[in-house]
């Protein structure tokens, strides 16, 4: 009989040290070059592949540690007990009491769920429907459907005394102040991510919830989030490259002036000091002059309207009871 070469022990080894590992982490630890070869060993340890990062990430039954939704996350890797996000997705919206939309799922799973949904709603595995300004993910059956609408119709009055699923949290008035008060100390980028990390703080529905609160739409409160579960993160600038008004810089005369675009004939750079055209600079000192006179003037005509005083260039009269 020939010998086994290859051991599943080897790979329990690896994932109870690290949780979760890559195919070529499984691979090397395993000793073969061959996926089908990781995966016969996996089958019989059972295993959970990532939802999150393309399913490049596997880890164990025993290990993951799912929540109430079947959810389970380890440095924000994220796996569920349905098996890929598009399963998991059907799963949590048929459940969902009153089922979700685009924001809320997200909230939920911390990854982008828009094309996930929509193909569920092509394949007939669940139904969309537009309620307000958003569409409504729902399940197939009609009976569980009407249900799940009246129960959305509660929320959408009363949403502080109704709970869309597991894993929502309302936030006490105190710490509403704190979060308005340090959102405003904030630039921009910082708002975002901020925002994002207070939802994902919250869990489902924190989306919603934490753009009504800081005034913001819903999507860059999502944005946020995902930019923080990514990494995608620019420490070094506001706004991403491309953003923003066109730099400026001084010229010698200390006036600030955009950078004019390619072709364009501008009349003074820094580094053509030696090359100013002199009757250009007497133009320039000319229209400065004539500008200060003509506000000199015009404060002077204000100054003799709000005083009584005669106006410019006009002989003074005597008054009475002044020397004339």
């Amino acid at each position: 009989m020939r010998p086994e070469r290859y051991h599943a022990d080897d790979l329990r080894h690896l994932l109870q040290q690290r949780k979760i590992a890559t195919m070529d982490e499984l691979k090397e630890a395993l000793g073969s070059a061959a996926d089908v070869t990781v995966f016969r060993k996996l089958a019989g340890l059972g295993y959970h592949t990532s939802y999150s990062h393309r399913g490049r990430y596997y880890t164990l039954d025993e290990l993951a540690h799912f929540d109430a939704l079947g959810l389970w996350s380890f440095r924000q890797v994220f796996f569920s007990r349905f098996g890929t996000l598009v399963a998991t997705l059907e799963e949590l919206v048929r459940a969902a009491e009153a089922g979700y939309d685009v924001t809320e799922a997200e909230a939920v799973v911390q990854v982008g769920t828009k094309d996930a949904l929509v193909l569920l709603v092509r394949e007939g595995r669940l139904t969309r429907q537009k309620v307000g300004s958003r569409y409504l993910y729902l399940a197939p059956d009609a009976s569980l459907r009407r249900s799940q609408l009246a129960a959305r119709s509660v929320y959408d009055s009363e949403p502080s005394g109704f709970h869309l699923g597991a894993g929502l949290r309302l936030l006490p008035d105190e710490l509403k102040a704190a979060i308005v008060l340090f959102y405003s100390l904030l630039d921009e980028r910082q708002r975002r991510l901020y925002a994002g990390l207070e939802a994902m703080k919250i869990g489902h529905g924190g989306d919603t919830q934490i753009a009504g609160l800081l005034d913001m739409d819903p999507g860059t409160v999502a944005r946020g989030r995902r930019e923080l579960l990514g990494g995608d993160v620019e420490t070094d600038r506001v706004r991403r490259s491309g953003g923003g008004r066109h730099s400026a810089q001084k010229n010698s005369r200390g006036h600030r002036r955009n950078h004019p675009a390619d072709g364009q004939r501008h009349r003074w750079r820094p580094d053509e000091r030696d090359q100013v055209d002199p009757a250009h600079h007497r133009e320039d000192r000319r229209a400065a002059t004539r500008l200060w006179y003509r506000g000199v003037r015009q404060y002077r005509r204000q100054a003799a309207q709000r005083f009584g005083l005669p106006a410019a260039g006009k002989p003074q009269e005597a008054q009475p009871g002044l020397p004339g």
